[in-house]
C-alpha cells in the first residue's frame, strides 16, 4: 500500500491504517527504538505509542514524507523513553555518547530558542549535509539519527571503524566551526 493511502485511511479515520503503518513501517520503528532503548520490550512499545501518536497526529496534519514523519515520532517517543529510564536507573548504551559528540556541537541550555532560530539551524545543518560526500552523510546520518554504533556503520559502509569514528569526529568540528561562522552560538 502506498503512503498516500495510509494517509488517505487516517484522514478517514478507518484502523486499517495502523494495521497498514505496522506492516510497512513495523521494522523501520522498532529498528529506530531500539538503536535508542536496547530493550525490545521497550522499543515495542515504544512502536505502539508511534502509532497511537500518528492516529491522533493525522489529521489535521498531512505529512508529505510518511516514512521522515513516523521516523522522527518514534524517535522523539524513544528518547523521552530513553531519559525516564536514565533518570530511574542510571544505566549505558550509545546514547550518552551520542549526547555527548552532538554537545560539542548545540548548546545544551534546557529552554529552546525562538522557532525562527531553530529552523534557521536546521536550515543551515541540512545545506552542511548537502554539500558531503555521500558515504560521509551516511555515517552522520546513520550516527545521530538512527543511534547506529560505529561498527554498524563501518560494516555498511565497508570501512573500518577508526575510519568512521575519525570521520565522524571531523565532520562534527567542520559543522561546528559552519555553523559558527554563520553566527550560531554554540
Amino acid at each position: 500500500m502506498t503512503d498516500e493511502n495510509i494517509i488517505r485511511l487516517y484522514w478517514e479515520r478507518d484502523e486499517e491504517a495502523i494495521t497498514a503503518t505496522s506492516r510497512k513501517y513495523g521494522n523501520y520503528c522498532f529498528s529506530i527504538a531500539n538503536n535508542i532503548l536496547y530493550n525490545n520490550e521497550d522499543s515495542e512499545e515504544c512502536v505502539n505509542d508511534t502509532y497511537e501518536r500518528i492516529w491522533n497526529t493525522i489529521p489535521p496534519q498531512r505529512p508529505s514524507v510518511f516514512s521522515a514523519f513516523i521516523g522522527r515520532i518514534v524517535r522523539n517517543i524513544a528518547l523521552d523513553r530513553y531519559r525516564k529510564n536514565v533518570a530511574e536507573k542510571r544505566g549505558g548504551n550509545q546514547i550518552p555518547i551520542i549526547l555527548d559528540e552532538l554537545g560539542e556541537i548545540a548548546s545544551d541550555s534546557p529552554d529552546p530558542e525562538e522557532e525562527c532560530i531553530r529552523l534557521e539551524l536546521a536550515k543551515a545543518i541540512n545545506d552542511f549535509l548537502f554539500d558531503l560526500p555521500i558515504d560521509k552523510r551516511v555515517m552522520i546520518v546513520r550516527r545521530y539519527w538512527y543511534a547506529d554504533d560505529i561498527r554498524s556503520i563501518a560494516m555498511r559502509l565497508g570501512t573500518s571503524e577508526n575510519n568512521v569514528s575519525v570521520s565522524i569526529r571531523r565532520i562534527r568540528v567542520k559543522l561546528r566551526d559552519f555553523l559558527s561562522a554563520r553566527g550560531f552560538e554554540l
